[in-house]
């Protein structure tokens, strides 16, 4: 049976953006530079470094380049799942997810997409044969390389790098998730829609990328984003090993009932 899934006609990047007012053109500029088949959204939480207005200008010289200004700062989850319905509603047949500090580099959208053609979804990773991370330091690679180990023990989910923002989504996987009670933010949505797809039984592939820091603005990782994701991955992998261990009994009970 052919993997071959239908072919992307109409594919929205998604770019959320707080406080992104330098770094905005550059990486428009790079997606349109990279993939020209492609629409750009830019979902703004009302910046106040004024980020929406240069969106607005680029919008304004680009017919495939769109502004979703939000009301305010509701986090990366709510953005993107506003980003998910508003490309829904156009007809788009995928999404990516993409940062807008240039550390998902667009570069590498190419692939993705053609990985795309035998996938629900793709991860852009960081942390497979021949992916890598640069100018990160010491602290936060381990950060990173020990919440996925953790996530994948927990969770049993065949998948390196769950916590990685770059992912193109087929809009029928995204049908096909159940997001409607999605409540996490930050790195652990990015696991909570990881955790969904698997159990949807949709295919996702990972293809290896390099992940470059920022080099303009500030990071948005902070201690609490960290304290949610291994929070609910506890509460996750409680849950899942729980479910493991009473089917378990279940089997056993019932073969020692047929066995009487």
């Amino acid at each position: 049976m052919s993997d071959t899934r239908a072919p992307l006609t109409k594919v929205a990047v998604l770019i959320p953006t707080y406080n992104e007012r330098e770094n905005v053109p550059l990486i428009v500029g790079r997606v349109r530079a990279t993939t020209p088949e492609v629409d750009v959204v830019i979902l703004d939480d009302a910046s106040p470094d004024g980020t929406g207005e240069v969106a607005d200008a680029l919008a304004a010289k680009d017919p495939q380049v769109h502004v979703v200004h939000r009301e305010g700062k509701a986090g990366l989850g709510a953005a993107y799942l506003h980003g998910f319905a508003w490309a829904r509603e156009r007809g788009y047949d995928a999404v990516v997810e993409m940062d807008a500090d240039g550390s998902h580099r667009p570069e590498h959208l190419p692939a993705m997409l053609a990985a795309a053609g035998t996938a629900d979804v793709v991860i852009g990773s960081r942390w497979i044969k021949g992916g890598e991370v640069v100018n990160w330091p010491a602290i936060r690679k381990a950060i990173s390389v020990g919440g996925n180990v953790y996530t994948k023990a927990m969770l049993g989910m065949p998948v390196n790098d769950a916590t990685g923002g770059y992912r193109v989504y087929r809009m029928t996987a995204l049908d096909a998730m159940g997001l409607g009670d999605v409540a996490s933010q930050g790195y652990c949505f990015q696991i909570d829609l990881t955790r969904r797809a698997l159990r949807a039984g949709l295919k996702v592939v990972e293809v290896p990328i390099s992940f470059v820091e920022r080099e303009i603005g500030d990071s948005k990782m902070s201690g609490d984003i960290v304290q949610e994701a291994l929070k609910r991955i506890t509460l996750w992998g409680l849950a899942y090993r729980g479910g493991q261990v009473r089917a378990a009994v279940a089997r056993r009970r019932k073969a020692q009932w047929h066995s009487l």
